[in-house]
């Protein structure tokens, strides 16, 4: 059993962005973050979740998954990605961010849980202060997808 929460953060929207993750297993954690120098909130929220589920070694593990965006969790747990999915993501933003998603969440047992930003849980904290970090670390990447669609 995994528990993953994640976060992303951007200063504007398009700008500089970033996203965190805390995975916990046991006694073992590890916390992930990144960002690019022009993004939007719901590519690092949804980056968030990828990065999670790439690192994982095993497949097939059970896993919550804590997240502030009713974005990525609605998309997923209201059945909506998959709609997009049969029509090939007609006009629908993120697609590649989405189907790399689709890649590594088919690999494992997910489950989401929408959990209130800024309400005091702790990991999910956490998880916002490596966002916001990352967001303002200096000479951030080019988010290369994203940019190449402005």
């Amino acid at each position: 059993m995994v528990t993953m929460y994640t976060d992303g953060s951007s200063r504007g929207n398009p700008g500089p962005g970033g996203f965190g993750t805390v995975l916990i297993s046991g006694q073992y954690r590890k916390e992930i973050s990144g960002g690019y120098r022009k993004t939007t909130n719901n590519r690092m929220e949804l980056l968030a979740v990828i990065v999670g589920l790439e690192a994982l070694k095993k497949t097939n593990t059970e896993i919550t998954i804590y997240s502030d965006s009713k974005y990525v969790v609605d998309t997923v747990e209201k059945g909506w990605l998959w709609g997009w999915v049969k029509k090939g993501f007609k006009d629908k933003k993120n697609a590649d961010l989405w189907k790399r998603f689709i890649s590594v969440y088919k690999l494992q047992k997910v489950t989401f849980k929408w959990v209130k930003g800024h309400a005091g849980i702790p990991e999910n904290e956490r998880c916002d202060q490596l966002a916001v970090e990352a967001a303002e670390s200096p000479n951030l990447p080019a988010d290369i997808e994203y940019e190449a669609l402005k």
